[in-house]
């Protein structure tokens, strides 16, 4: 009798991307290696991705990198305003420290600035947009005209404000951020609520019992999750815009640390004339709010599950 054909096992692609996983886990994993194929097919995504991922290292590592002190001065007489050379990469500035030095440093406080921005605007903004969503009413209209409020007023404006009352510095300066920035991703959370409050899964979790609170935390809120991860990751630049802003106004890192914002505002009495002062910190903030750009375009295209 001829032998029974045994076809051979699937391999793990065809095992994560099956349209019957047999389990919760294969179903976790094979969306999550869907969306990392269609962020991996965005060239740019990538490149945005890379940067990030050497400017995290540079931080980390930022005192081996280093050759110099970022704080402390060199001689004025021999180190003052030195141009670009194989001692100093990026020149030295008006106090004889090292530039390239003290970009390094600042990599540190940029992602400082980003994460803290994040994890305070991001939550405050998801709850407010979670909870008028799907409760409505006078407590939809109350949210939403406080809300209504803040987007009224450009961020810049109302983030200068707020430091100013509450004194420069750069935890004020994160502050003042966090507070400007929560109303987008409060209006994303209550649209994305509105769409599925009224679902059939939302209603067989209400027959069972399961309350409000419950309901928004465990079921609304991890739908919105994709939509303000995406425009998190996209309002990262105007986060570092903004921050080096308030350091270039003197609002946020005060002297000598070596904030990008401030260390333009030093180099701007020499920019005719030493122009690398003020232009290496200026490329420092562009190549990193160009890459958080790029990065959330490539989220927005993994994530998206409407494209």
């Amino acid at each position: 009798m001829p032998e029974a054909y045994n076809p051979p096992a699937p391999g793990w692609r065809e095992w994560l991307l099956t349209e019957r996983p047999a389990s919760r886990r294969q179903a976790r994993l094979g969306r999550a290696y869907a969306s990392w194929t269609r962020f991996a097919s965005n060239r740019l995504a990538l490149v945005g991705l890379a940067i990030l991922v050497l400017l995290l290292l540079v931080a980390v590592f930022a005192g081996l990198i280093a050759p110099d002190s970022p704080v402390v001065g060199g001689d004025l007489r021999t180190a003052r305003l030195l141009p670009p050379s194989a001692a100093h990469v990026f020149g030295t500035d008006d106090q004889g420290r090292d530039i390239f030095s003290r970009i390094v440093f600042g990599s540190r406080l940029t992602l400082m600035i980003v994460f803290l921005v994040a994890i305070i605007a991001a939550p405050v903004g998801l709850l407010m947009g979670t909870v008028a969503g799907y409760a409505g009413g006078w407590v939809d209209a109350t949210l939403m005209r406080i809300t209504d409020i803040f987007l009224s007023f450009p961020k810049l404006v109302l983030a200068l404000a707020f430091v100013a009352a509450l004194g420069p510095g750069i935890e004020n300066a994160v502050l003042a951020i966090a507070i400007t920035s929560w109303p987008p991703y409060a209006r994303i959370a209550r649209a994305e609520t509105l769409a599925i409050r009224n679902s059939d899964f939302i209603a067989a979790v209400q027959l069972m019992g399961a309350s409000p609170v419950r309901i928004v935390l465990r079921h609304v809120v991890p739908l919105c999750l994709s939509s303000l991860i995406i425009r998190v990751t996209l309002d990262m630049a105007g986060i570092i815009l903004t921050a080096a802003g308030l350091g270039f106004l003197g609002l946020g890192a005060q002297p000598p640390s070596p904030e990008w914002g401030a260390m333009i505002a030093d180099g701007r009495r020499f920019v005719l004339d030493q122009w690398w002062v003020a232009a290496a910190p200026g490329a420092a903030i562009f190549i990193v709010s160009l890459a958080f750009n790029l990065l959330g375009d490539g989220l927005r295209d993994a994530l998206d599950t409407r494209g």
